[in-house]
This record gives structure tokens, C-alpha cells and sequence, in this order.
């Protein structure tokens, strides 16, 4: 295949600030970015933002400077739930300068950006798509990274640009977690890099990251995996669905520790419950979406965590695994120097079913336009239209994949225990959307009824989607009267709670325990050694 070398230009960004009517938001500023993008059989010119706080549906258009003054340019965009906006269209000029900026129209108010221009440069003549995708990925292979909060160290943006100039052709962004916290997290820079990889010509894919849940229950495993596939959902909605730019959602399973002492676990799931809770997932979200997601794990999880599936085999497999060097041509993940992995992607060769290599977590952030010291790096198995394969299908979510606002929920305690003052009080709570569903995000508390501020010593433990145990501590002795709260920070799911009186005996005082010995401060490991930092 003909390989294409092609420059990248990005323009500068605006910043304005809008006042909107009463009924919304008092201030929102929007971002206003440019960017000539490869494309075929023309270069594009990409024009992306962001409006904040978001709003949902708001009309963008561009207009362009002409001799004759500022020209509506017909371009025109609604923005996602998530408050972005893209444009792109193709440029048929081949050396020029203009000058554009966007109208934002907000109910009956429009608002204009600082006008910003861009030169077009000729880049060479793509013939084909397959031409947008270079093999300039060690061994001949297509080159990509995958990114989330850590490649964003001071809320510095990743410059994409700089990444495609060094041969990256994809790039799978973190967008969703099982933690509310770490979720907002990868929301808030998902926001960041979606469309500006697109802008600067990368594929952008998305990973969620997984907690199981601590149940064995095999109902309790199936209705949280379709929980947390309905949280990747709705966050693929809130972008607008797919488009001929993406690449599928990826599940991240890698660990199936679901109760910790520190940082030692204390409780794993059985092998056959986390298979199930994989295959629910991948399910779920492929009939929601209608392109299949992919499976991201390592070979020795695949083979001590899991049982082998032949549903999960019909899955693209996302393996990691460092130290091979994939210069190699013959070089592939999933290797023992004796004997085989034996996994749901297995062959009879001793070899593997896998689509997607990360082949080390040490490349040099700073080559490939990432602030962190170090970035993943991916190589794809394939040529160019295996790649593209993956991206065929434009999902565009209906009206009830969007995220609820302020759902009503209904709480149940379902169990109840408290003896003495020297024990934890556990209280078993489930929280249901009203199509009797789990809940996908909040937590639970308790409050004194006749102190609502008072600080309870509390840890609320996720066993599962919207069932939590909540372990309540020192608390005195007698009749305590309070509330089991649900709150939900991200507005998605609406507040209940129910109240609840146990009595507590007064139990023995505890003990002191003694000042731990100080141990001897080991050195720090190198995690880089024998990985690959190209």
C-alpha cells in the first residue's frame, strides 16, 4: 500500500463568553477550534468546541470573511448533550488563506467568536482511504496510543497534531469508569480529546474501565454488567453516537479483586461469574449499538481470572503485554517460552485471536505531543482495511439513550445489623431507576435524625450496581433514629432515602494498639525496565 506522509495544520483557539436567557445558565463560555485535516478524496477543514456549562442542542454555524465582509457559509451543527460541536467539510482549494469564526445560537440569543484565520496548504492527493491509514508502527504495523487523565498532567491538552506527525493513526481515550469520581475524570478530558484527535486526522476509540461487582449471585452479576455497558452508553450519546471516525467502545477488564484490606485483596471473583459479567457487558453494549465493542485485558488474567467463551471470541481482543518487541515481524502478545495461554482467543498454534497489541507503557510522551513522561503504545494487526472495518457503521442514539436527568429512584434496606458500640452496624441498601433497574452512579450515606451534620464514622462498600453495604462505626451506645440517604453528584439519578432505628449495647473499649515498627524504605522499582520507549 502506498503510504501517505501528510501535514497537519491547526489554528489557534477562541475563547467568548455568552449570556444566556433566564431559563439557562447565567454564563457559558464556548472553545473555537480550526484545523485542516487529511481526509479523502480532499483534506477536510475541521471546526470544533466546546460549550460550558453544556447545552444540549445548541446551533452552530460558520461564517467566512470575504471581500465583501462576513458570508454565512451554510455550515451548520447542533451540539451534543455533552455541550461539543464539530464541523467538517471538504477543501477544495489548495493554497489559500481565510478567515472564519461561529455564531452560537442559544434559544432566541446569538453570540459571535473572535474571528480566527487559517492557511490551507496542498497536501498530497489521497486516492484511496486506506491511504489515511499509515504503516508507520514498528514492523510495518498501524501505530496507536491510548490516553486518559495521566497524559494530562496539569490539565495540559495533548498536542494530536504533533502525535500524527509521528505516525500515530489511533488513539483510545479513556471515557468511562464504574468509580462516579474517576468517571467525571475521564468525562472531563474524553471533552478534551475526541474531537481534536479527529481534527488533527487520528481514529478515536474508548475504553471503560471496570470494577466488578462483589456478588455471586449470577442475576446480581448480570444486572450490574448491564448497569455499567448503560454508563458507556450514555456517555457514547452524549458525543452524538458514533461516526466514521471512531472506533468501537472497549472494555477494560483486567482485574477481579472486589473486596481489599489496603492494598491487599481479600476476595476475587469466581472465574466463571467474571466471564459472565464480560459477555453481559460486550452484549449488551453491541445490540445497543450495533458494532461490536472490544475486549481489552492481559494473557495471564485471561487465563487465571477467566473460563474460555465463544462468546467472547466473536470480540475483538485489546491485548497487553511488554517487553517483545514488535520491530519484530514474527513478534505477537500472548507468547510463553513454554506452552501456551489458554484463553477464550487461544489458537491451536499456541498463538492468539488479537486485533489490538499495547505493547508497552513507556513511549516518550514528549515525542508524541503527550505532557506525561510516559504514554502506551499500540500497534494494530492488520492492514488498512481490516482497520477501517472497524469503523464501519454510523450509530446516531435515539431520544432514550441519553442520560436521565434527575431520575426518581426508590430505596430498599434490605438488611439490618447492630449489636455494640466495639462493632461495625451494617446496613444492606438497593437503590432502582423506575423500570426497576439498578442504579448506574451515586452512593449512599446515613444521617442522624437529630443531627443531620454531624460527621458519621462511615464507608459505604459498592457490592454491586446500586446495592451497597454501608458500615457505620462509633457510634454511642443506645437508640440511634436516622436517614439512609442516596445522592447522586452527577445529577443523573434523584435523591431518596429511607429511615431507619437500631439499638446499640455499650461494648468493651478497645484496646490501644501498639506504634508499627518503621520498616526500611525499599528503592523504587523501574517499571520501564525491558519495555520498549521508542
Amino acid at each position: 500500500m502506498k503510504t501517505q506522509r501528510i501535514l497537519t495544520f491547526v489554528l489557534a483557539l477562541a475563547v467568548f463568553t455568552l449570556t444566556l436567557p433566564a431559563t439557562q445558565a447565567a454564563r457559558v463560555s464556548t472553545t473555537f477550534f480550526l484545523a485542516q485535516t487529511p481526509g479523502y478524496p480532499e483534506s477536510k477543514l475541521s471546526f470544533h468546541g466546546l460549550i460550558k456549562p453544556k447545552v444540549k442542542n445548541a446551533v452552530v454555524r460558520i461564517d467566512v470573511q470575504l471581500n465583501s465582509g462576513w458570508t454565512d457559509t451554510r455550515l451548520r451543527t447542533r451540539s451534543t448533550a455533552s455541550g461539543a460541536w464539530k464541523i467538517q467539510t471538504n477543501i477544495t482549494a489548495l493554497e489559500t488563506k481565510a478567515t472564519y469564526r461561529a455564531r452560537i445560537t442559544v434559544g432566541s440569543k446569538s453570540y459571535t467568536t473572535k474571528a480566527r484565520s487559517i492557511r490551507v496548504k496542498q497536501v498530497p492527493q489521497i486516492t484511496a482511504p486506506e491511504d489515511l491509514i499509515a504503516l508507520t508502527g514498528p514492523g510495518g504495523r498501524i501505530h496507536g496510543t491510548d490516553v486518559s487523565r495521566w497524559q494530562h498532567p496539569g490539565d495540559k491538552p495533548i498536542d494530536f497534531v504533533k502525535m500524527y506527525n509521528a505516525g500515530m493513526r489511533f488513539v483510545m481515550i479513556k471515557a468511562s469508569d464504574t468509580r462516579d469520581d474517576a468517571d467525571q475524570l475521564a468525562l472531563k478530558y474524553l471533552l478534551m480529546d475526541r474531537n481534536a484527535a479527529q481534527a488533527a486526522g487520528l481514529f478515536t476509540g474508548y475504553y471503560h474501565y471496570t470494577i466488578l461487582p462483589n456478588t455471586t449471585n449470577r442475576d446480581a452479576v448480570i444486572r450490574d454488567a448491564q448497569a455499567q455497558a448503560q454508563k458507556a452508553i450514555w456517555r457514547l450519546s452524549s458525543l452524538g453516537g458514533y461516526t466514521e471516525r471512531d472506533l468501537p467502545y472497549a472494555l477494560d477488564l483486567e482485574n477481579s479483586c472486589v473486596a481489599a484490606n489496603g492494598s491487599i485483596c481479600t476476595k476475587r471473583a469466581p472465574k466463571k461469574l467474571v466471564t459472565l459479567w464480560a459477555e453481559t457487558w460486550m452484549e449488551t453494549v453491541y445490540e445497543r449499538t450495533g458494532r461490536k465493542p472490544i475486549f481489552y485485558s492481559y494473557p495471564t488474567f485471561l487465563e487465571q481470572s477467566m473460563v474460555r467463551s465463544e462468546t467472547l471470541r466473536q470480540y475483538p481482543l485489546w491485548k497487553a503485554q511488554y517487553g517483545i518487541d514488535p520491530a519484530d515481524p514474527t513478534a505477537e502478545p500472548g507468547r510463553k517460552i513454554f506452552g501456551c495461554f489458554v484463553h477464550s482467543w487461544s489458537t491451536g498454534n499456541c498463538s492468539s485471536l488479537w486485533q489490538i497489541w499495547q505493547y508497552s507503557s513507556c513511549g516518550i510522551g514528549e515525542r508524541y505531543g503527550v505532557a506525561s513522561s510516559r504514554v502506551d503504545l499500540n500497534v494494530f494487526r492488520g492492514d488498512a482495511n481490516s482497520f477501517l472495518q472497524l469503523t464501519r457503521g454510523v450509530w446516531s442514539p435515539q431520544s432514550g439513550d441519553y442520560l436521565p436527568v434527575n431520575e426518581p429512584t426508590t430505596m430498599l434496606i434490605t438488611s439490618l445489623k447492630a449489636s455494640s458500640t466495639d462493632k461495625n452496624t451494617s446496613v444492606k441498601v438497593e437503590v432502582r431507576r423506575p423500570s426497576n433497574e439498578p442504579v448506574v452512579t451515586g452512593t449512599v450515606a446515613f444521617k442522624l435524625a437529630e443531627n443531620p451534620a454531624a460527621r458519621v464514622d462511615q464507608t459505604p462498600v459498592r457490592d454491586a450496581a446500586g446495592v451497597w453495604t454501608l458500615k457505620l462505626r462509633n457510634l454511642p451506645a443506645g437508640t440511634i433514629t436516622g436517614n439512609v440517604i442516596f445522592v447522586d453528584q452527577t445529577g443523573t439519578h434523584a435523591r431518596s432515602e429511607q429511615p431507619i432505628t437500631f439499638t446499640l449495647t455499650q461494648g468493651p473499649e478497645p484496646t490501644p494498639k501498639p506504634s508499627p515498627t518503621r520498616r526500611p524504605v525499599a528503592p523504587p522499582v523501574d517499571t520501564c525496565k525491558g519495555q520498549i520507549q521508542n
